[in-house]
């Protein structure tokens, strides 16, 4: 063959190349570089064509090897072969139903295959150095031996009635067209794909990517007409993040913060929350989890194109670096404000940035309004980023408030109220605080005095007003006097407790309401997991819990109700429900768990039924154990529940990540320490008062051991005597049928702090609303009465952290007086 007509060979060789090979496979080929696949090494870089030629005869693209010798080149490369007989195919020979392979510098030929039977090449392929038959070399890929006929997935994977073959140790795929003149024959190498590509082989557990082939735990396949992938395979090729969430028994998939959650056999999937129908259900193959791969490609976004002829589905994975950036402040103003930006942006494993460009950037804007800010990045494979665009609305320059106040009159008695009216703004009604000096409500000495108040926006800018008034040497009230008429209710006010202990002591009557009180305080301060306390309770029960983790790492509390009986269902219907904490602050939680305890009281939304099956063990009180409690944190619960049937109480506290039921066998018990744990009857206490109360000095004591007793009841784990402190967990019920007029009733503590709530006459009041009254020359207001005698209810319970005995002080008001 002379030069001249080997060039018009090459040229349409390579023409038809171009028009049979698919795109992914073009994109990686004439990089001439050896590829090694688990030690199989194929030449991916210029694969050999053939023209049809001379009478049907196929005309091998020659290759020259060192010492000039034409030959056709063998597997490991992409080819295009045409045939010269009809539905055959043939390496040079040009003979009917048969297939050769060239041998190299021997140019000796050898059966090849027959109708697209595979040939066996032994594993070997040609030196194209020296012509030599090299070992290990070539391997066939039995990935696309078989083709899917009548499938229907939208991949594409539906067969074509094609069959398909080996051919020099290449798989290719036959299309027969059922006439003379040439069949083409498209074989691919799988390996031939770019970058940002992985190839699944269909019916093959084989994928390639970046020149190296892995293998999945299951081959794609086809099922009922859906293409089917093993979820492990995929996610680590693709980049993505695999988990698996024990309590909702669902394989979980994320990327960049989108998450896709499977169940084995559902064909509805999870994307961010969202049901979502597959074209197919997930299920297990040999302890694979195998989706759709549909699934996957739809929700990430993933574009894939279907390679029929090779059996082979190329999906497109992005390694575009990805710009990202936060502005902050979120309040930026005009002129002022110093913008920091922070950059958050994503590259490929490897890669780095090496450039960037901003539009809009700037350190302080000096216009308001909205700005645009974009941001691309470039990396080292020279990709540029999508553009990413932050809008910001920059505020006019911020305008501090204005303070200011008036008083009703300009001077004042001594004792005579002030009334101090607030007239600070700001244009963003946005005052934060508000800090007054001599902001009181009346004054006792007498000389002029000047009021200052400094407001403050949410900016930090602040603003300060003054005002001087005078304060005459003529007496309104005393300052008590003033106290007891003026201070508002659940406020506190000073006053000489000392006296408090000679007054009138009432003798009140004493009866109580069928209610059992568990107590579970002690250990309060705890050290380790185990049982806090165990008791059985029958009818009308009172929980009151109080404790402290000390534990030095992350635990829950938990309260577990058990049906004692073997042969019956039980009911427990929970009717009050107060729980403060956790946090640090034991005196914050007890005042916490008795106002939301009164609060259910009155609006009945803690009413939940909850079922036990006979022997059955459940998880009460949910809210309990929602929160962990952090090193030096109390939880304080105070609640109301009524079972048909005895139920046994569990209290535990164990560490946070333990599932409490499968824990609670090998929990011991804890030892109890100085306070209070116990089960006790009749824990709703009733006392009345007949007789007038106010028309002088008198008290009321709780929680004293004396005039109060404890309650008397036993320990629930060791069966010993105990006895309530503090009467903690008790409900009091008081009733005064007989206020006389012009009575304050307040709140006077006698053993140290104290801070909760009580319900005077239905009405939740605070104790001290915010801060806590000290013992004993402190006193909180609850209560005033009017013009005529009155009947006054109060509904009070110990809160837990508080100290105790209390007692509640009625004093007759002193005389109203014009100024």
């Amino acid at each position: 063959m002379n030069f001249k007509k080997l060039t018009m060979i090459a040229v349409l060789a390579a023409a038809q190349t171009a028009l049979v090979v698919p795109a992914a496979g073009a994109e990686g080929a004439g990089t001439g570089s050896i590829e090694t696949v688990q030690n199989f090494t194929m030449n991916a870089a210029d694969g050999a064509s053939g023209v049809q030629q001379d009478g049907g005869q196929a005309a091998g693209m020659a290759s020259n090897s060192l010492s000039g010798d034409q030959k056709n080149e063998v597997a490991g490369k992409e080819q295009a072969v045409t045939e010269g007989t009809t539905n055959q195919a043939t390496t040079n020979q040009g003979t009917t139903n048969q297939g050769t392979t060239n041998q190299g510098a021997t140019g000796q030929s050898t059966p090849g295959t027959t109708n697209g039977t595979p040939a066996d090449n032994s594993g070997k392929t040609e030196d194209a150095q020296t012509g030599n038959v090299q070992p290990g070399d070539a391997q066939t890929d039995p990935a696309s031996q078989n083709g899917s006929k009548n499938a229907s997935d939208p991949t594409g994977e539906q067969g074509d009635d094609k069959s398909t073959g080996d051919v020099n140790g290449q798989t290719g795929t036959v299309t027969d067209q059922g006439q003379s003149g040439g069949t083409p024959v498209t074989f691919s190498d799988p390996l031939q794909a770019g970058p940002d590509q992985l190839i699944l082989m269909m019916n093959s557990n084989k994928m390639y990517q970046n020149g190296k082939l892995y293998l999945a735990g299951q081959p794609m396949a086809v099922k009922n007409g859906v293409s089917y992938v093993a979820i492990r395979a995929m996610v680590e090729r693709a980049g993505l993040k695999l988990t698996y969430d024990n309590k909702t028994k669902e394989t979980i998939i994320m990327k960049d913060g989108k998450e896709l959650r499977f169940k084995t056999n559902s064909n509805v999937y999870r994307v961010d929350g969202v049901p979502t129908n597959m074209k197919g259900p997930a299920y297990q193959q040999k302890n694979v989890f195998m989706v759709p791969l549909t699934s996957i490609t739809q929700a990430l976004n993933i574009p894939y194109t279907v390679d029929q002829p090779n059996k082979r589905v190329i999906l497109t994975l992005s390694s575009k670096p990805v710009a990202a950036f936060t502005v902050s402040p979120k309040d930026i103003f005009a002129g002022e404000t110093t913008v920091t930006y922070t950059t958050q942006t994503k590259v490929a494993d490897g890669r780095e940035i090496v450039d960037e460009r901003w539009e809009g950037k700037e350190d302080v804007f000096q216009e308001p309004g909205q700005h645009t800010i974009t941001h691309y990045v470039q990396d080292s494979s020279g990709q540029w980023s999508e553009p990413y665009t932050v809008t910001v609305n920059v505020l006019k320059p911020n305008e501090p408030p204005v303070a200011n106040f008036t008083t009703d009159k300009e001077e004042y008695k001594m004792g005579e109220k002030v009334t101090i009216t607030d007239l600070s703004t700001d244009d963003e009604d946005a005052i934060v605080s508000r800090e007054w000096l001599n902001g009181r409500k009346a004054f006792f000495t007498p000389g002029p005095v000047t009021i200052r108040l400094i407001v403050t926006d949410k900016h930090g800018a602040t603003s300060e007003f003054q005002k001087t008034i005078n304060i005459t040497n003529e007496t309104l009230y005393t300052e008590d006097q003033f106290n007891k008429l003026f201070t508002d209710v659940g406020d506190k006010f000073t006053f000489d407790g000392s006296q408090v202990p000679s007054w009138k002591n009432l003798q009140y009557q004493i009866s109580s309401e069928a209610s059992t009180l568990i107590r579970s305080n002690s250990p309060e301060t705890v050290y380790q997991e185990g049982i806090l306390y165990r008791e059985t309770g029958l009818g009308a029960t009172r929980f009151m819990i109080h404790h402290v983790n000390s534990t030095g790492k992350n635990m829950k509390l938990y309260v577990i109700a058990t049906n004692t009986y073997t042969d019956a269902p039980a009911q427990l219907t929970f009717e009050n429900f107060g729980m403060g904490g956790p946090n640090p602050y034991p005196t914050l939680t007890g005042k916490v768990s008795t106002e939301r305890y009164f609060q259910t009281m009155q609006n009945q939304s803690a009413r939940q039924v909850v079922t036990l099956a006979p022997g059955e063990s459940k998880v009460i009180m949910p809210d309990i154990s929602k929160i962990k409690m952090k090193q030096g944190d109390t939880i304080s619960v105070l609640s109301d529940a009524f079972s048909d049937l005895p139920i046994q109480y569990t209290f535990i506290m164990i560490d946070e990540n333990k599932d409490p039921l499968k824990t609670l066998p090998f929990l011991t018990n804890l030892e109890r320490d100085v306070h209070n744990r116990g089960t006790y009857p009749d824990s709703t206490r009733l006392i009345r008062y007949d007789d007038v109360v106010g028309d002088t000095p008198s008290r009321l004591v709780l929680g004293d051991d004396n005039q109060d007793p404890n309650l008397r009841g036993l320990d629930g784990i060791y069966g010993t005597e105990a006895s309530n402190a503090g009467n903690f967990g008790v409900l009091y019920k008081i009733t005064l049928s007989r206020v006389a007029p012009h009575t304050l009733i307040t709140l006077n503590p006698r053993g140290g702090l104290y801070t909760g709530v009580v319900l005077v006459n239905g009405q939740p009041v605070q104790v001290a609303k915010n801060v806590s009254v000290n013992a004993p020359h402190e006193a909180s207001v609850l209560y005033r009465t009017g013009n005529g005698e009155e009947n006054v209810e109060i509904w009070y319970t110990a809160a837990s952290g508080s100290n105790l005995p209390i007692n509640l002080l009625f004093t007759p008001l002193p005389e109203v007086k014009t100024p």
